[in-house]
């Protein structure tokens, strides 16, 4: 069978414009990657305002005050603003509360006519904001302690090569991504600013909430006081961390049958009830209206929460 030398040569031009089109996406790519800013600190040192300014206004979105100390009515409710990353401030979360309070309270009202679901939606709208900077602060300290051995990476190498602690901490800030690139720039520029390593360090495990960085911050700590080789020190921390991190993983591994067993037994009798209420919407209609349901179902919702207590104190381990 011979080859068609037309075919081979439209092949030909195929083939170079498909390769022409993939290195000019490339191209594009790096040049995306090249101007795009690693962190959203760099993306604000890029306005014309003073680094202290800018500085100043990181701190001030964070519910932290001009000297980078935590302020606010509640200083529990604000440190989990601080911990989330969110731009709220020491007072946006208190116009949050009550706006989701009197919105949820004033629609149950509507939709059901009694002051008793008024009530209900209003305690649901205090605690929503609550769980939801809760959820976003284990997902950014998640996210922060899965990125510490790289940035303690890039500071033994950096110190190796004979940079100083601040240079080195400059150098992760410019690097890494949120949220650990923006941390470091933060702890830069207060060291910069005139405050010690070890005092910025400690800022900024209390940013961040995990043990990981607590024991980062000791590190540092011991060794501003007693000297020795910072880099042998942070080598071996990284090392620790991520061994913790392998840990953890080994631990989640093994309580995956464990939490999959209470998502089942949670989420079985609550999905059968209301499938029968669909299929068959008279099938408990005999019982409804006995004087034992109501008890039952409280009973029902005391023994879920006391299986789910039980099965998390089984399945819930911290090294």
């Amino acid at each position: 069978m011979e080859l068609n030398p037309t075919w081979l040569i439209y092949l030909l031009v195929f083939c170079g414009g498909f390769l022409a089109l993939q290195a000019f996406l490339g191209a594009g790519r790096q040049a995306a990657v090249k101007v795009k800013m690693a962190n959203d600190r760099l993306r604000r040192m890029q306005s014309d305002m003073p680094q202290t300014e800018v500085i100043s206004k990181i701190r001030k979105s964070r519910s932290l005050s001009e000297s980078g100390d935590l302020e606010g009515a509640i200083l529990w409710l604000n440190e989990l603003v601080m911990q989330s990353g969110l731009p709220l401030g020491p007072k946006g979360i208190y116009f949050v509360l009550p706006g989701t309070s009197i919105s949820l309270g004033l629609m149950l009202f509507l939709l059901k006519g009694t002051a008793l679901w008024g009530g209900i939606g209003a305690l649901i709208g205090l605690a929503l904001p609550v769980f939801t900077l809760k959820f976003m602060v284990k997902r950014r300290r998640n996210k922060a302690v899965v990125q510490l051995p790289e940035a303690l990476d890039v500071i033994v190498r950096s110190l190796s090569a004979g940079h100083p602690v601040p240079v080195a901490m400059g150098l992760v800030a410019r690097e890494m991504s949120d949220p650990i690139g923006s941390e470091f720039g933060i702890a830069s520029d207060e060291v910069s600013f005139g405050s010690n390593i070890s005092t910025a360090i400690q800022r900024l495990a209390d940013r961040i909430g995990h043990d990981d960085f607590e024991l980062f911050s000791a590190m540092i700590r011991l060794q501003e006081r007693t000297g020795g080789n910072l880099a042998e020190l942070l080598r071996a921390n990284a090392k620790t961390i991520r061994e913790r991190q392998k840990m953890r993983l080994r631990i989640k591994a093994c309580s995956a049958e464990g939490r999959m067993s209470a998502y089942i037994l949670n989420v079985a009798p609550i999905a059968l009830f209301l499938l029968i209420r669909f299929i068959s919407p008279d099938f408990y209609g005999d019982v409804s209206d006995s004087p034992l349901i109501k008890p039952a179902f409280i009973g029902i919702v005391i023994w879920m929460v006391t299986g789910n207590l039980v099965m998390r104190k089984m399945i819930n381990f911290r090294i």
